[in-house]
């Protein structure tokens, strides 16, 4: 038996990220006295700023963004009860295809070994149980969500003794579905995609019967919810706000992932985490 807490550490790309798939574990696991590390890669300038003003229209001050975002950031931080958050502060990269991706700085054109070099550090410093990032397509093919699942892949195997459990959060092509539904149901104009569009957003999450993971987290549902709305400025593009909290809640109470990587023989499917670990 050691002192040590147990913890779990999750990498994500922007300021925002850590609500989405991660929120209801962060605050459930904090609750129940487990050790959260947030580590957050890029510093999140290609955000809207404020008023809603784009990146690349006048007005948007991209030194400004990253202001906003870092208050937004630990105002999400406290909401979710997150021990420790850790900022690696590389540019945002912007969406795929961007010029931004290109820039100097820019987490897409940051060495992977580099970056691995940082958060292994991290992991060496704070001794995770459990690491949760993207899969090998940053769920959705965002460049900065690809390069944060890529530096902690590496960083996973020079940081030193194996970590014992490893996700990359996902969700069910049911839930997918049933979003969908509801944001019809709220009378948001959805444009049919075309056929490169459809067959992209197929591919979004998992078969519900190769998820490895389900946690109930539908009692932090609030707070989860609330971590979304401490990101004000990008409110516009968090559309999971307009559902109010008991849509919320039902679509987004239970958290979903993929184990790949296990040393304690857990048995799958699971409903914790931390199954084989307490």
């Amino acid at each position: 038996m050691t002192d040590r807490p147990l913890t779990l550490m999750a990498v994500h790309a922007h300021p925002d990220d850590e609500a989405t798939g991660t929120g209801g574990v962060l605050a459930r696991y904090a609750a129940e006295g487990i050790r959260t590390v947030l580590v957050t890669c890029t510093d999140g300038g290609c955000g809207d700023g404020p008023g809603g003003v784009k990146p690349g229209d006048p007005g948007h001050d991209p030194a400004e963004v990253v202001r906003m975002r870092r208050q937004e950031l630990e105002a999400s931080r406290e909401v979710l009860n997150i021990s420790h958050l850790e900022t690696l502060d590389y540019a945002d990269s912007g969406m795929m295809g961007w010029l931004s991706n290109e820039a100097p700085g820019a987490f897409w054109q940051t060495p992977v070994e580099e970056g691995a070099a940082r958060l292994a550090e991290l992991m060496r410093q704070y001794r995770p149980d459990v690491v949760v990032t993207y899969d090998e397509n940053g769920f959705y093919g965002h460049p900065d969500h690809i390069q944060a699942h890529r530096i902690t892949m590496a960083a996973l195997e020079i940081a030193g003794p194996p970590v014992p459990k490893v996700y990359w959060t996902t969700v069910p092509r049911s839930g997918m579905q049933r979003f969908g539904e509801i944001l019809r149901e709220l009378g948001e104009d959805i444009p049919e995609p075309d056929s490169e569009e459809g067959t992209a957003m197929a591919e979004i999450g998992s078969p519900d019967d190769e998820i490895t993971t389900w946690v109930d987290t539908t009692a932090y549902s609030g707070q989860k919810y609330d971590s979304l709305a401490a990101h004000a400025s990008q409110g516009e593009n968090i559309f999971f706000l307009k559902m109010g909290k008991e849509k919320f809640a039902e679509l987004m109470g239970v958290e979903t992932f993929l184990r790949v990587r296990d040393t304690t023989g857990a048995a799958l499917p699971e409903n914790d985490l931390f199954a084989g670990l307490r």
